[in-house]
């Protein structure tokens, strides 16, 4: 194992039998994760970069099996902002000091291409980049919205495994997923994918196929996260809760793909009271901090257990900051694009 990690961390290249051996063996895992911490330090610096998380719907015209916001559970607590909330949303993310927000919504319909692109436009006057997580769209929306000034886009994979992915995603097509993807990278945004780990009947070998798919595809930012079952959808009654191996599902996505940014997600904390502490330990360098204001933190719950869904705005920021110091790391004072750091 540890002739694999030595690989890892210099050729940044491995075999899927190798992921394999790696994710299954548990007396590794220390390793694995200085070897993560060490490839982070090299091409992205100690720098951690905040993102302003605003969660702008919790409509979803998807019916996902592991989300508490799908479309038919009838017991969410539905929302929308205004397009004049999101906006101040965003500009109070600025004097708060971000640089970067992620709006991130269900598939609402309802957000046409020009109140979104009018959205972007109104963002992008506050010198902040912008991060779209939204769902799928057309290539012609995602050109649209390009054009008005978005940055970054986020679309997990969630499984790499068709069949699972059609089982767990109803009415989804894992081949128009792939195309959105394509279709963002053409654009160019800096793109952005992830997966779950620990959904029903998933495999080693099919986590070690989402890192592989990550690196063929060429992400520029990789989400890796626990799944947790939600008690208001079809897989209320899974195990999932996987901390340890979303962990080195991580680490081993940034031995592969050193240069690329990976927030260390709030899922993690959900599971280890220090879990985002641990995945910055451990090869992660974004955090996104969530600055959706009053009831609409408590609403957008994706799954349970949600953290700092009674906190400010304010408070997430300077708890996090603290945490970030307390390991020795720096805040990002850039918009933290992907090589930013290397072309110092």
């Amino acid at each position: 194992m540890r002739r694999l990690i030595e690989k890892a961390e210099n050729d940044h290249s491995l075999e899927k039998a190798e992921i394999v051996s790696l994710l299954r063996d548990e007396e590794s895992t220390q390793e694995l994760l200085k070897a993560a911490d060490r490839v982070r330090e090299k091409y992205v610096g100690s720098d951690v970069h905040l993102r302003a998380l605003i969660e702008f719907s919790n409509f979803c015209r998807q019916n996902c099996c592991y989300c508490g916001i799908r479309r038919d559970n009838r017991q969410a607590q539905r929302y929308r902002m205004s397009p004049e909330e999101i906006v101040l949303h965003a500009t109070a993310a600025a004097k708060l000091g971000f640089h970067t927000v992620v709006m991130q919504s269900g598939e609402d319909v309802t957000f046409t291409v020009d109140k979104m692109t009018q959205i972007i436009r109104e963002i992008k006057k506050l010198d902040m980049a912008v991060t779209l997580s939204i769902g799928e769209k057309s290539f012609e929306e995602y050109q649209a919205y390009r054009e008005a000034g978005a940055d970054r886009y986020l679309l997990r994979i969630e499984t790499t495994d068709k069949d699972l992915y059609h089982r767990l995603d109803p009415g989804m097509s894992w081949d128009n997923r792939c195309r959105c993807l394509k279709d963002l990278k053409s654009l160019g945004y800096e793109l952005g994918s992830g997966s779950m780990v620990g959904l029903p009947d998933q495999s080693i070998e099919s986590i070690a196929d989402d890192i592989l798919f990550f690196k063929e595809i060429g992400v520029d930012m990789a989400g890796i996260g626990p799944f947790i079952p939600h008690e208001q959808t079809p897989l209320a009654n899974a195990k999932g809760r996987e901390f340890v191996l979303s962990l080195k599902t991580m680490a081993m996505t940034r031995l592969l793909l050193p240069d690329i940014n990976i927030p260390a997600t709030t899922a993690m904390e959900t599971l280890n009271p220090n879990g985002r502490v641990i995945a910055l330990q451990s090869g992660a360098n974004v955090v996104m901090p969530n600055v959706t204001q009053g009831e609409y933190r408590k609403k957008y719950e994706l799954y349970p257990g949600k953290i700092c869904v009674n906190d400010t705005p304010a408070k997430c920021r300077t708890c996090i900051e603290y945490k970030i110091l307390s390991i020795g790391r720096t805040i990002g004072a850039s918009k933290g694009f992907r090589g930013e750091f290397l072309k110092r």
